[in-house]
């Protein structure tokens, strides 16, 4: 390149005093001249258009790495997340309320202290994934991990300092997943449009774990890490020897979805000297429905089993309870769904209505009359979203929770949130 140009700059310098030198000879050496400058702009041409074409190669084979870059056999790589401010207003019928981060609905307050209110503003929900995907040797490999803010740590006098929390770590290989993620029981596709982190969480089957999974169009089969919560007095939690099975096949169509899962569970509980097990079954049934052709859709969600337990209402109901007589341990029966319609008013307002309901068939002789009988929650919000990444809104809940003996708390909140996606 240096010699380029330093033959440029003698070949303009030429050129211009060329006039200036024709003049100073004769007519022979003006022409012996003239000859020479014309050689040398003729080499100067040639040595230009093979540059222009040296560079245009180079381009061309930095538009292939690019392509090749991103295409395979390179990774694919994407971050992702969004960041939600929320701010929530609670009055609980029964004590104070400040625990409740979401809609948890064992949490409702029973503390025999009367009604009580709490405001909180919090960024906790706020979630950042990172994915990378590549062909390798013709298999498509992926791997995702997301964390988001809901760790505890810290607190609201000075910083409200609060710690990451790892939610999803899994890789797929084809058709394989390995890693933790949400439980294939679990149909997120019809999970309620909520502001709060769950909505109706009482009757949402909610639930991540390390697992492995095999997809193959609309079936999924799964082996998934075994806990079972047991009743003996007190709760009381275990491993067992054998993993949660699931079967799950969605149908799509033009409707949207619906998808019907099956599980099988080995409850078990080890108290120090004895080992006590009992079958677990659950079945459930989702999807989301296209309602007319204005965009709104119809969602929910039934599940119902004898040792569901912490697959639905977040661990609300226990899995079995210890029976001394029998001297073993008892599934306890459960069903739980909801049911959400989202309107959308036009291409920036929508709306959610959403009914949830959770009833557990507990034994009072062997659980006592302590332990929650029923609880159920409706949910209704007005949205505003002026970009696609971005939404504005407001949303009113009210939940109760009944137990054996009949005590009734209830929740009020209304929470306004900003969130933006990336």
């Amino acid at each position: 390149m240096k010699t380029m140009k330093t033959f440029l700059s003698a070949s303009i310098a030429t050129a211009l005093l060329a006039p200036s030198i024709a003049l100073a000879g004769g007519s022979a050496d003006n022409d012996a001249r003239i000859a020479a400058l014309e050689a040398q702009i003729a080499e100067l041409k040639g040595m230009m258009s093979g540059q222009i074409q040296e560079q245009q190669v180079l381009a061309s084979r930095v538009e292939t790495v690019s392509k090749t870059a991103k295409s395979g056999p390179g990774y694919d790589v994407k971050i992702g997340g969004y960041i939600k401010a929320d701010m929530t207003w609670t009055k609980a019928s029964d004590g104070d309320p400040n625990n409740i981060g979401f809609y948890y609905p064992s949490q409702i307050p029973s503390g025999g202290v009367g009604e009580s209110n709490d405001l909180d503003m919090s960024v906790a929900e706020s979630r950042i994934n990172f994915s990378a995907t590549r062909d390798l040797d013709g298999h498509t490999v992926t791997f995702f991990t997301e964390m988001d803010f809901y760790g505890g740590g810290g607190n609201e006098a000075v910083t409200n300092s609060i710690h990451p929390r790892l939610r999803h770590a899994f890789l797929k290989y084809d058709n394989w997943l390995v890693g933790q993620t949400w439980s294939t029981f679990q149909d997120v596709s019809a999970l309620a449009e909520n502001l709060d982190f769950i909505g109706p969480a009482e009757g949402t089957t909610f639930v991540r774990q390390t697992q492995v999974r095999y997809t193959n169009g609309g079936l999924q089969l799964a082996v998934e890490n075994p806990n079972t919560r047991v009743e003996a007095g007190t709760s009381f939690s275990d491993d067992g020897a054998i993993p949660d099975i699931v079967a799950k096949y969605t149908f799509k169509g033009d409707y949207g979805h619906v998808a019907v899962a099956g599980m099988y569970r080995d409850l078990t509980w080890n108290d120090g000297d004895d080992e006590y097990s009992d079958t677990g079954i659950g079945v459930s049934v989702s999807g989301k429905l296209k309602v007319g052709g204005s965009g709104d859709d119809l969602r929910f969600m039934l599940t119902s089993g004898s040792g569901v337990g912490r697959y639905i209402g977040i661990s609300m109901a226990k899995g079995a309870v210890f029976n001394p007589d029998s001297n073993d341990i008892e599934a306890i029966d459960s069903t739980g769904g909801f049911v959400s319609y989202r309107h959308l008013w036009n291409d920036k307002w929508r709306s959610n209505l959403t009914y949830s309901v959770l009833n557990v068939d507990n034994d009072v002789a062997l659980t006592g009359t302590g332990v929650a009988k029923e609880a159920n929650s409706i949910h209704a919000n007005l949205l505003y979203s002026p970009t696609a990444k971005v939404t504005f809104g407001a949303e009113y809940m009210t939940a109760e929770r009944e137990s054996e003996a009949g005590v009734k708390v209830d929740l009020d909140r209304l929470q306004l949130s900003a969130k933006y996606a990336f």
